[in-house]
């Protein structure tokens, strides 16, 4: 397990249960594709063909059953293929209570994405095999957005999807849309994957910032609103007078966003980081404690798991700081455990804020 140096903070009581009594019953929704991920295992690069380690993850789908997991009801959007891969991967999302009644099956492949782990001075490296799959090339003109997102609480997609190809892309753009004219929340992570993008020639930057716009919460930084407008911000890399002033200027240019969020991440080493969270809203800047993180056993995921600690703070009403203090545990605390998902409870949220002890629990 990874060793992570909290700071005691002030923390709420909740009730000896997963989730606080007050977490609300209007369903999370997330939009995006389910895969497979094939991780090389025992410290082995990917070219030796070593054993392969299967998880199911997907940017949306980790939040959506990280909250699950928080105690929230939460419901995913997604198209798999017609065979066992599509329906094991519906099952590892039944597994932790997301509801999947609106997981379609259509004809084509699973979408695969190989990773080689980091370790001291290597990064980790990865490789997608997406092309062409089930939900790549889904008739997503068919879907009734309007019957998908009613009544949800949240709507979350993230820039992955976008970045499939154009099918996808304006798949995200018409969910985000029809949940703002239904009054839906509508949270984007702009998640940019050159890689992905690069191989339909897709306009990122166009692209990326009309989905921005329709978001009322964006997990995203000062490199996303540069890459997006094509321009650079005054102040050194990662600081945060260039967050500030990336920051002001998205809320200048996109009316609807009340929220920007984002981790800032040093790496000492493949296996050693600094992490920690920040939050601008139109009035104020908030930021969370600097966790130093060693011996990371994971750390895929990390940031959908931050994701997924805000948003539960968000949706139980909690005030800003709060949230956000739950995205920097929630992500801190994903670097422990392997796998895209995160499974961390509230009260491990809890313990984690107020400095809990690192005896065996029993």
């Amino acid at each position: 397990m990874p060793r992570i140096a909290k700071t005691a903070k002030s923390a709420k009581n909740y009730p000896m249960s997963n989730a606080p009594a007050s977490a609300p019953s209007a369903p999370f929704v997330a939009f995006g594709e389910l895969l497979l991920r094939m991780t090389a295992t025992g410290g082995r690069l990917l070219d030796e063909l070593p054993l392969i380690e299967p998880f199911v993850g997907g940017a949306e789908a980790n939040v959506a059953v990280g909250l699950a997991r928080l105690g929230h009801a939460a419901r995913m959007i997604s198209v798999v293929p017609e065979n066992a891969l599509g329906q094991g991967a519906v099952n590892e999302l039944r597994r932790w209570g997301v509801e999947t009644g609106s997981v379609f099956t259509a004809p084509g492949r699973m979408g695969l994405y190989f990773l080689t782990p980091g370790a001291i001075h290597r990064r980790s490296d990865i490789v997608y095999d997406r092309a062409g799959s089930a939900f790549a090339t889904a008739r997503f003109s068919r879907f009734n957005w309007t019957k998908l997102v009613k009544g949800a609480s949240w709507l979350h997609v993230s820039g992955v999807t976008a970045a499939l190809g154009p099918n996808s892309v304006a798949a995200a753009l018409k969910a985000m849309q029809t949940a703002r004219k239904l009054g839906v929340n509508v949270s984007f992570d702009c998640n940019y994957r050159p890689t992905l993008w690069q191989a339909w020639g897709g306009d990122a930057p166009t692209l990326i910032r009309g989905l921005m716009a329709e978001a009322d919460l964006m997990f995203g930084g000062h490199r996303d609103i540069e890459l997006v407008f094509g321009r650079k911000f005054d102040g050194a890399d990662a600081t945060p007078v260039r967050e500030h002033n990336a920051a002001d200027f998205a809320f200048a240019q996109f009316p609807h966003l009340k929220r920007m969020v984002s981790t800032r991440r040093t790496q000492v080493s493949a296996d050693h980081n600094r992490l920690s969270g920040q939050m601008f809203t139109r009035e104020r800047a908030l930021e969370t404690e600097t966790y130093d993180i060693a011996g990371i056993v994971d750390r895929i995921g990390g940031g959908d798991a931050f994701a997924t600690g805000v948003l539960h703070g968000l949706i139980l009403g909690e005030d800003d700081q709060t949230a956000l203090n739950y995205g920097i545990a929630c992500g801190c605390l994903k670097h422990g455990q392997p796998g895209d998902i995160s499974l961390a409870t509230h009260l491990e949220l809890v313990d984690f804020l107020s400095g809990g002890s690192f005896d065996v629990k029993r």
